[in-house]
């Protein structure tokens, strides 16, 4: 299984997140789960990459090049991908993943999981997007899509598809018991 993680590129104002972080990378490691990220050595990023790389297993990164100009990229992955885009980046990961979980991270982690998590509402893949809610850190935002379902934005369904995760086996277990929902418009 290979899992594409979307994550921050800085670590946190609390430890707990790069602790968390390096808790499902080694989980990843030890299990025999690849991980598929975007390839900088900073933030989460780099302590997810490097604590499933520490505990054996495989790390495939994608990064655009203008972040490889700017020596974003991390040096020791499995296979490092070089994009010329942020589009491509997104596209690559999502062809290379099997599933896809959004640790706390940004702007950018919101943008990516939110784009999968659409695909899948449309049909264009049927594969599992997950928050892992460290500490709560994204009870508003479920709590903002529940207001869109209350204001009939959002199907329930589409609501129910996501994974809400606090440890490892919570998001593994997730991923496996995962039935896509019917497509949007089908």
């Amino acid at each position: 299984m290979k899992v594409a993680v979307y994550c921050g590129s800085r670590s946190g104002s609390e430890p707990m997140y790069a602790e968390k972080a390096r808790e499902l990378g080694e989980f990843f490691g030890n299990n025999g789960i690849d991980l598929v990220f975007g390839g900088g050595h900073v933030g989460l990023m780099g302590i997810i990459a490097d604590a499933v790389l520490a505990s054996g297993g495989k790390v495939y990164g994608v990064i655009p090049q203008h972040l490889v100009n700017r020596e974003l990229a991390h040096p020791d992955l499995t296979e490092l991908f070089v994009v010329n885009n942020m589009h491509e980046r997104k596209a690559k990961m999502a062809e290379l993943a099997d599933s896809f979980v959004a640790l706390p991270g940004g702007i950018g982690t919101l943008e990516e999981i939110f784009e999968v998590w659409t695909w899948a509402q449309l049909g264009f893949h049927r594969k599992p997007c997950a928050f892992y809610n460290v500490d709560g850190f994204y009870d508003s935002l479920l709590d903002m899509v529940k207001t869109m379902v209350a204001a009939g934005f959002v199907k329930q369904q589409y609501l129910d598809m996501i994974v809400v995760a606090k440890t490892p086996t919570e998001l593994l277990d997730g991923f496996r018991d995962y039935t896509p929902p019917q497509e949007k418009w089908s």
